[in-house]
């Protein structure tokens, strides 16, 4: 077999065997070239929310395409992305009226930052500080990996990323320090925006914390004059048990932004929210005040009409209570490893699920992670430890004897990995 020559991305092709190929996908279920079917346990990189090839969203996609391809958006508007941005208007936190499409997560978060500026700049009060936490992950484009956490996915390019103040994470009983740290950098009344994972740092290594955290640097906001930005890229769409993890704190984010899930998983779109304030300060006679962003596919009709579909599968089928029914699961489930002294910091927030491995290292470049990985596929199953970090994240559809042998699976595999290093 001939080596590919496609790059992969987060793969380290020297040590890595030649990528299986998936020939398709269906529910909870990848199946590859062998014929092999892999439970999709963390939902091909959190994007698919009801599972694979969901019949609805398949039928808005191939119905778009009798109709559209690809449409500018600097010119023109389109029933899919109307249709798609009245209704998140509807879904998400009350005083978001402002819709601005891109194409991914990161470029989402690329966007809320530069509406943040761009406000303070139109108003004739320019800041020029952005607050993040430590340990968060937002995205790959410049701008977003200057407010991720600084590390091994970025340290190449220290040289073009851009300073930023940072807080500490919020870890229970010292909450309070994470509070009094934003107050103080609020203090010097430059700081545009807090970016912020609502209640879940993703790639961090699934870091939970209260949504009073969440509502306490909301209120300090307001009082400085200064945004909230909602990175919700990974926890919106329920995957922390409400439609949006910020619902959870009673707030409402100044921007908020949203991805992976928007499509059910289907096709690449993201949305960036806001309120009427920061459209308001954009909108002018003033061409110089113009939100000066774009990107070829900005509002793709296609991926449009196939989160419309999404929606429609929020209000019609029973997605909440399946919901529910995962996260009653998670918790049933995770009780078997309670006392378990070969993992630590057990925690669960809504469909998300998480355990350490105690392994005598720790980090995204534990040697244990890829090695779970491997063990993990050998017995069916897609997990994708991030370092000693074991998380699961299915999508929706899955069933408690699923999610069982996914379970059963952490079990063993961490017996296999501690034996071989005890």
């Amino acid at each position: 077999m001939n080596r590919s020559t496609v790059w992969h991305p987060f793969t380290q092709h020297g040590l890595e065997p030649p990528m299986k190929r998936i020939v398709s996908a269906e529910g909870a279920y990848l199946i590859d070239e062998d014929g092999n079917r892999l439970l999709d346990a963390i939902s091909s990189w959190w994007v698919i929310t009801h599972g694979h090839r969901h019949p609805a969203i398949m039928a808005a996609i191939r119905a778009a395409t009798e109709a559209y391809d690809q449409v500018i958006f600097a010119e023109f508007s389109h029933e899919p992305a109307e249709r798609l941005a009245g209704g998140l208007i509807e879904v998400a936190p009350a005083g978001l009226k402002h819709v601005f499409y891109s194409d991914s997560g990161s470029t989402s978060v690329e966007v809320a930052l530069k509406m943040a500026l761009g406000y303070f700049h139109n108003i004739g009060r320019p800041r020029d500080r952005i607050v993040v936490m430590e340990q968060s992950y937002h995205g790959d484009t410049i701008g977003t990996m200057s407010i991720g956490e600084r590390c091994v996915f970025n340290a190449a390019y220290e040289p073009l990323l851009f300073g930023v103040d940072r807080l500490a994470f919020p870890q229970t009983g010292h909450e309070q320090q994470s509070l009094d740290m934003f107050e103080s950098f609020c203090r010097s009344g430059r700081v545009a925006a807090l970016v912020i994972e609502p209640l879940v740092l993703g790639a961090g290594g699934m870091k939970i914390y209260d949504a009073g955290v969440l509502a306490g640097l909301k209120e300090i906001a307001e009082r400085h004059g200064c945004l909230l930005i909602a990175d919700e890229v990974m926890t919106g769409w329920g995957r922390t048990a409400t439609m949006f993890a910020s619902e959870q704190a009673g707030i409402t984010p100044d921007i908020l932004c949203t991805s992976k899930g928007l499509t059910g998983g289907a096709l690449p779109l993201a949305a960036t929210l806001c309120t009427s304030d920061i459209f308001d300060a954009h909108l002018s006679t003033d061409r110089r005040k113009t939100f000066f962003h774009s990107s070829s596919y900005t509002a793709n009709p296609i991926a449009c009409a196939a989160a419309v579909a999404n929606l429609n599968i929020w209000r019609h089928e029973p997605v909440v209570e399946r919901i529910e029914n995962l996260e009653a699961l998670h918790r049933q489930k995770l009780r078997r490893f309670e006392g378990d002294t070969r993992f630590s910091n057990i925690r669960q927030a809504g469909t998300i699920a998480a355990l350490d491995l105690v392994a005598p290292a720790s980090g995204y470049l534990a040697e244990a992670g890829p090695r779970m990985r491997r063990l993990f596929r050998e017995r069916g199953l897609l997990i994708r430890p991030l370092g000693n970090v074991i998380y699961l994240m299915p999508p929706y559809c899955v069933t408690a004897d699923e999610l069982g042998r996914a379970y059963d699976a952490i079990d063993d595999v961490a017996s296999i990995v501690l034996g071989s290093v005890g």
